[in-house]
């Protein structure tokens, strides 16, 4: 099965340059308000199937996309597909009894000294994003949906946790230690921003020591503390454990994402998050 889950959306307009603040307005745009009152009748039998693949150790996560199409030509390297070898989880069926799907919540770790983290650490709702700087679907989220993301969070409903999840090796957990070292300098978003220009990923000697000195270079960081940073113990420590920390739960693919403690699976699109956050948030009584 894929490493990967497409959606089928196609990125829009670049970033643009790398700030300070976060992409997105101060407050979360109106839709959100409305997607409060939204209740997608897929929602919950989809998180009752989604929260099955979490639970068995060392399963490779779905890789469909609900409501999305799949890439139209056969792709390589880090975006190849496969067809599982597993049969698939037992379907939900109308009628039947809907379950409450386990709540995932204590894998958000709220600590206000986390540099990889944005949002109050008592926002009402939690996010967890497993990621990896090698997966397209990543980068394409990061384009679409992050930044809906990042408003909720300025506004302060929500708490955003990123997870290196690394699975296509040593260059993606490069890339991640460099976005931790850039993190020591205030600059993690803009780093990662940088990684995932235009919604899309770098590859080859971009991701090797040298090139992600050359990316803190462009971006104005001290290069010397941030190639110390790279190579420190506690930056390669901290990233293997927040990868751990995904694996321990069962994801082995990305993207995948904890919101409100709930699972979903891959870069579905904007609006699948918009509904399960004003949910998310209706829940915790906002």
């Amino acid at each position: 099965m894929s490493h990967d889950n497409p959606t089928g959306a196609v990125p829009g307009d670049g970033p643009g340059e790398p700030t300070n603040e976060p992409r997105g307005a101060a407050a979360p745009q109106p839709a959100l308000q409305e997607g409060r009152r939204q209740r997608l009748p897929w929602v919950a039998p989809a998180v009752i199937l989604i929260v099955g693949l979490f639970l068995i150790g060392g399963v490779i996560l779905a890789s469909s996309s609900t409501g999305g199409g799949s890439p139209t030509a056969p792709a390589t390297g880090a975006e190849q597909q496969t067809t599982p070898e597993e049969e698939s989880p037992q379907q939900w069926e109308p009628g039947q009894q809907e379950e409450q799907p386990p709540d995932f919540s204590h894998m958000e770790t709220r600590d206000p000294d986390d540099l990889l983290a944005f949002g109050p650490v008592d926002a009402p709702v939690g996010l967890i994003i497993y990621s990896d700087y090698q997966c397209p679907y990543c980068a394409r989220w990061s384009h679409d949906t992050l930044p809906l993301m990042m408003e909720a969070a300025q506004a302060g409903d929500l708490r955003i946790e990123w997870r290196d999840v690394n699975i296509f090796g040593e260059p993606s957990e490069n890339a991640a230690r460099a976005t931790l070292a850039a993190a020591m300098q205030d600059k993690m978003w803009e780093f990662h921003d940088a990684l995932f220009v235009d919604g899309t990923t770098r590859s080859g000697p971009e991701l090797e020591r040298d090139g992600l000195i050359a990316i803190a270079d462009e971006l104005g960081l001290d290069t010397e503390r941030f190639a110390a940073d790279f190579d420190s113990e506690a930056v390669i420590d901290q990233i293997r454990a927040n990868a751990n920390a995904g694996r321990s739960i069962g994801v082995a693919s990305t993207p995948a994402f904890l919101l409100g403690g709930q699972p979903i699976i891959g870069a579905q699109p904007t609006e699948v998050f918009r509904a399960a956050l004003a949910q998310a948030l209706e829940r915790a009584g906002q």
